[in-house]
């Protein structure tokens, strides 16, 4: 790959951890991430731009260390309960909102 292209994967990197902070919401960020990387995947994109897309971008704006971070904070808090729920929920949320978005940008192409 060519230096160019690392270059537009760290400006895509860089704007998700800028609109990251600005959102400030795991849960907010988790869903909108599933959704446009669902309608993403559903469209032949070029692999360079799969790269800076999916693996420059959503990789940063989703952030799996965000997700983990806003578990142990329940989990720190004894609510073993909460955290089950909350675990389950954010998984199966977002695998539906993926594929929901995925099933959107089918019929809109």
């Amino acid at each position: 790959m060519k230096i160019k292209n690392y270059i537009y994967i760290f400006l895509a990197c860089y704007a998700a951890t800028f609109l990251r902070i600005l959102i400030n919401n795991n849960f907010i960020v988790s869903i909108i991430g599933s959704l446009f990387f669902g309608f993403v995947i559903a469209k032949k994109v070029s692999y360079l731009k799969e790269k800076i897309i999916l693996g420059g971008f959503f990789s940063c704006f989703t952030s799996f260390s965000g997700f983990i971070y806003f578990l142990y904070k329940i989990l720190n808090q004894g609510d073993w309960i909460k955290f089950i729920i909350f675990f389950n929920l954010i998984i199966i949320l977002n695998i539906f909102t993926m594929y929901f978005g995925f099933w959107i940008s089918r019929k809109i192409t």
